[in-house]
């Protein structure tokens, strides 16, 4: 990632202007999520602060996993199969399910699956015109929704788990504390 144009919305090489808005944004999003997880162990990745928590490396697989799904959606236009949801599911709707598949991963697995994804989905993005953006298809509760609005939740999503990481690594801090003292 070129830090140099990390904070410049502007104009990426091989997209469209619109493309790029939204490649810049997302670069700046996976970049503070990878700066929040890059240093964390396989311990760490897995700590869970309650029974029902989801860990860092669950909320890692999510983000990949979401994004995969976003790719299915948009750029084949149709829902995921039975064999891609049950592929999927475990990183998808996390809990349980999460808790029993994702864990003793390090963080190079976990940044690995989000660099094939990512580079899946711009090399996507670059056989595209702007206009794919715009079009629209039934989404949630059936409204209509765009290409642009969807990629635009992928993002969304992972500033919103970025914070559950941020906020389960001050609770492993704490935890680690406790532990120490008794």
């Amino acid at each position: 990632m070129d830090l140099d144009t990390l904070y410049l919305i502007d104009q990426k090489d091989d997209l469209g202007l619109e493309f790029s808005k939204l490649v810049s944004m997302m670069n700046y999003t996976r970049y503070t999520t990878i700066e929040a997880v890059k240093t964390l162990t396989i311990e760490e990745l897995d700590f869970l602060y309650d029974e029902e928590a989801n860990s860092i490396g669950m909320l890692l697989a999510h983000l990949a996993a979401v994004e995969k799904a976003y790719q299915i959606i948009t750029f084949e236009n149709r829902d995921l199969t039975e064999e891609e949801l049950s592929i999927l599911l475990p990183g998808l709707d996390l809990g349980s399910l999460g808790r029993e598949q994702i864990k003793g991963n390090s963080i190079d697995f976990y940044l690995e699956q989000l660099a094939a994804t990512r580079k899946t989905t711009i090399e996507t993005f670059k056989t595209l015109p702007d206009e794919w953006l715009y079009v629209q298809t039934p989404f949630w509760w059936n409204r209509p929704a765009n290409n642009f609005f969807k990629w635009f939740h992928v993002f969304e999503d992972e500033l919103s788990h970025r914070g559950q990481i941020r906020l389960i690594k001050k609770m492993l801090l704490k935890h680690k504390a406790e532990k120490s003292q008794g």
